[in-house]
């Protein structure tokens, strides 16, 4: 008796299957097929079926889905590049700002993450619109080196860093879990966009002084139309890679962030005692102010990243403490410039770059307040981390409305 009728007398007996089957795979699915055209009706044999096809067509599922995925991030790539040296051109001839180039790259991201999760028509209709009215917008500006233009063309990129979050979360957008995951994109994005950057400098110039060799300059023409085109298509190849769940930028991120947050900290106590020492005054010095507010900044974005890649772990660590500590610092940093920033309004007037930081440092001063008692809720064993990353995620949209409020009235207001 063959094996195709000892698989047909056993129908009845799941044990004997189980072990013919055991016993010589490759023989029982090659004879199944014939047991299963003459009694397609045995709901044995369909579930016997089912279980030696699913992973077939899982697999074949699978890769017809990264297939897709891999020819939209490829289309999407070829478009952000070729978009990028459009605008480049343009700026080269004094058409148009050089801010332009985030739409060679922004909208394409944008793009991407609808395609691969399709929000609702409203939010779609929101993302296309908010596009389209800050190109138009940013374009209707004149080109001068005003305060309040330069401002505007500083704050737009924020304004659609936040408008790209909105195409990432999708119909979720309310949502804290979605809105920590745009921020760990973020961090994952920056160490993986900047490894690549890396290999792509080193292929620049290897490639310029090969030319060198034959008595050739290419480096005008290879920025313009090879390194331009390669650095806007490598931010649509890099998102593709993290939404593709890559191991190296998910596993790296946590340990930058425990190993820069104490760093960081290190730095700017070392800083700060230096400063005091030699007696450097950010009231009167207009530059030490800037430099202060760009340490708050990069104290914040720190801080932010350290918190995001910590996880919903309940347990306290040495890394929560160093976080905690860098925020107090953040705190102690903004109340010094909010200080001078009030005591420069009083005493030189308004102008717009005034008002902006004036603006900006209230809302970080918040928000860190807001971080740091969270912080202590969960030091004290109070709450746990979701308390955190929420006061983290839910003040995102504050920073785009402010970012927005900047771009599009101050150019108006102080005309």
């Amino acid at each position: 008796m063959d094996n195709n009728n000892r698989i047909i007398e056993n129908m009845a007996n799941p044990h004997e299957l189980e072990s013919m089957f055991r016993k010589e795979p490759e023989a029982f699915k090659k004879s199944f097929s014939d047991a299963w055209e003459q009694y397609p009706e045995s709901q044995v044999l369909a579930a016997w079926y089912e279980r030696l096809h699913f992973k077939e067509t899982a697999n074949t599922e699978k890769a017809s889905l990264l297939q897709k995925d891999f020819l939209s991030m490829g289309l999407l790539a070829i478009l952000a590049g070729i978009s990028s040296r459009v605008i480049f051109h343009f700026t080269e001839q004094q058409i148009i700002a050089p801010i332009n180039l985030v739409f060679g790259i922004l909208p394409f991201i944008a793009a991407y993450f609808v395609s691969n999760n399709t929000p609702k028509k409203n939010v779609l209709y929101t993302l296309a619109s908010l596009f389209l009215i800050s190109g138009v917008y940013l374009n209707m500006l004149p080109l001068e080196h005003k305060d309040s233009v330069i401002l505007a063309y500083i704050h737009l990129p924020i304004f659609l860093w936040v408008v790209l979050g909105l195409a990432f979360t999708g119909n979720e957008y309310g949502k804290g879990r979605t809105r920590l995951a745009y921020l760990k994109f973020n961090g994952e994005f920056c160490i993986l966009y900047a490894s690549m950057a890396i290999s792509g400098m080193l292929l620049t110039v290897l490639t310029m002084q090969l030319f060198r060799f034959v008595g050739m300059d290419i480096s005008e023409f290879y920025f313009k139309n090879v390194v331009l085109f390669g650095a806007a298509a490598l931010a649509i190849v890099a998102t593709y890679l993290i939404s593709r769940n890559l191991k190296l930028s998910k596993h790296i991120a946590p340990y930058i962030a425990r190993i820069f947050s104490p760093l960081v900290l290190t730095t700017l106590l070392v800083y700060l005692v230096t400063v005091i020492w030699v007696g450097k005054n950010p009231f009167l010095d207009r530059n030490f102010l800037l430099s202060f507010n760009g340490i708050l900044l990069s104290v914040l974005a720190v801080t932010i990243f350290s918190i995001t890649e910590s996880g919903t772990d309940e347990k306290k660590n040495i890394s929560d403490y160093i976080n905690f500590a860098l925020i107090v610092l953040a705190l102690i940093i903004d109340s010094v410039a909010l200080s001078a920033i009030v005591f420069r309004l009083s005493s030189y007037g308004i102008t717009p770059n005034r008002v902006a930081v004036l603006g900006v440092n209230l809302l970080i001063w918040a928000n860190l307040i807001w971080i740091m008692l969270s912080y202590m809720r969960f030091l004290q064993n109070k709450t746990g981390p979701s308390t955190i990353q929420d006061a983290v995620t839910t003040y995102l949209p504050v920073y785009g409305l402010w970012a927005a409020f900047v771009t599009f009235t101050f150019p108006l207001v102080f005309n």
